[in-house]
């Protein structure tokens, strides 16, 4: 086997590998050696067959097996010889006629494209300066979400008959959903209970229920959004046959003990503690989102070095297909964006290297600190992740514990997170007060800060 070095940049190498027929000749006898005992041929007893004729009956198949074989073995030795940090799994591509090499009249020749993990040193992130967003939890912020609570647990009393049903009011209904007047599947109910403007059906839907009466057949006229899950009716105009059977109207909510002990506590005050700690919870998540991205922009802007090109290549691939699907479903193209497709290209490719440098540092930083996710977070995550798929839980176990990618997919924003808290606790981190709209506003919406250059 020989291995010639053919390119030589920053971060990448390039070699040619060449295993000569005679090798590969040589390796199909050694295997046949190794294997003639356990074949029975016809006319031989077992482990007397010659190679030759070994050869002439499983030769080819085993050649196939040998350079594969060989194939790993270069890309190996490549790497090994030249002590490489491969960022990414090599990329081999074949040189000349594959067949030929497979029927025993070519050498092997093939090429092993290296992209290279970049050597830099993080930054000392107790030197980091990040602000983090605060804000605090107001009497009437307590006060409003218990009213709201109040409403969502509040009973609901029959109308008197003749009476049209009102916003708020929740009406019991049968439906059956069609589009171009055939039935699909999901589109029927019966004796369903639905809140008039809770927003639970598509938009349009309840609106057309404001007015009707118990024993009204209406016909709801709507179009479902063109982001619909269903695919097969994203966009479509439907028209749903209602019959109202009876119109409800919603009871006073009122915000007292009886309200807590309907909710299994002892009292008004404890239900009032109990709230208090979840908009805390709430807020603190909020918040730690925004310090979450202004510790990634300081980690951003505080780097600086050459990204191995194939990993790029690969997150702006990722990326850019999804923001094709995004634009196909919306009927749209980069020129609705304002911009043209290769201004929209060089955009995200920028995102592409963002996050490439990024995962670069974190994983840089949380290997030098001995940061570990365990295969318990593992599994929790993937718990988590299974109970939002009520009735399937046994197939989202099985998916993840037959799919390494997907448990990668799972492992990786728990690193990150694991990580970038680490970093919150040794960083200058300053608070800044702001409006409980500015908080809970999403952080993806922020500018990111220009990297360093």
């Amino acid at each position: 086997m020989q291995i010639t070095q053919t390119l030589s940049e920053d971060l990448r190498r390039q070699f040619t590998v060449t295993v000569t027929a005679g090798e590969l000749d040589s390796r199909v006898t050694k295997r046949l050696e190794e294997l003639k005992g356990k074949i029975n041929l016809k006319g031989f007893r077992p482990g007397k067959a010659p190679i030759s004729h070994l050869k002439k009956q499983f030769g080819k198949s085993l050649l196939g097996e040998v350079v594969e074989e060989a194939v790993n073995e270069g890309s190996q030795k490549a790497i090994a010889d030249n002590a490489l940090k491969p960022a990414i799994q090599p990329r081999v591509e074949p040189v000349g006629d594959i067949n030929a090499v497979v029927d025993g009249k070519a050498d092997l020749n093939f090429t092993v494209t290296v992209d290279l993990m970049p050597e830099f040193t993080p930054v000392d992130v107790a030197t980091l300066k990040v602000e983090k967003l605060v804000s605090d939890v107001t009497e009437a912020e307590i006060d409003e979400r218990l009213e709201m609570l109040a409403k969502n647990v509040r009973g609901y009393a029959k109308r008197e008959e003749g009476a049209a049903a009102q916003k708020d009011d929740m009406v019991v209904i049968d439906f059956v959903g069609s589009v171009d007047g055939v039935a699909f599947e999901g589109g029927t109910g019966n004796d369903f209970n639905l809140t008039l403007g809770s927003g639970q059906f598509i938009p349009g839907f309840e609106d057309q229920l404001i007015g009707a009466k118990a024993g009204d057949k209406v016909d709801v006229k709507v179009t479902f959004p063109a982001e619909y899950h269903a695919s097969e009716l994203a966009g479509k105009d439907a028209v749903f046959a209602v019959t109202v059977k009876e119109v409800q109207a919603p009871e006073d909510a009122k915000v007292d003990d009886a309200l807590a002990q309907k909710l299994g506590l002892d009292g008004l005050a404890t239900l009032r503690e109990r709230v208090r700690e979840q908009v805390k919870n709430e807020f603190a998540l909020a918040s730690r989102m925004h310090l979450k991205r202004r510790i990634l922009d300081a980690l951003d802007r505080t780097h600086s070095f050459p990204l191995p090109p194939a990993m790029v290549d690969a997150e702006f691939a990722a990326i850019w297909a999804q923001v094709e699907a995004e634009l196909a479903r919306e009927g749209k193209t980069a020129a609705d964006e304002g911009k043209t497709e290769e201004e929209l290209k060089a955009e995200y490719r920028k995102i592409a290297e963002r996050r490439v440098r990024l995962g670069l540092v974190l994983g840089k930083l949380g290997e030098q600190n001995g940061i570990t996710i365990t295969p318990n977070e593992v599994t929790d995550a993937i718990t988590a992740r299974a109970r939002q798929y009520p009735g399937q839980e046994q197939q989202v176990f099985q998916y993840y514990a037959n799919n390494p990618q997907a448990q990668a997919e799972i492992r990786a924003p728990l690193f990150e997170d694991k990580v970038v808290d680490f970093i919150g606790e040794l960083a200058q981190v300053t608070e800044k007060k702001v409006a409980k709209d500015v908080l809970f506003a999403d952080p993806e919406d922020e500018p990111a800060e220009t990297p360093a250059s």
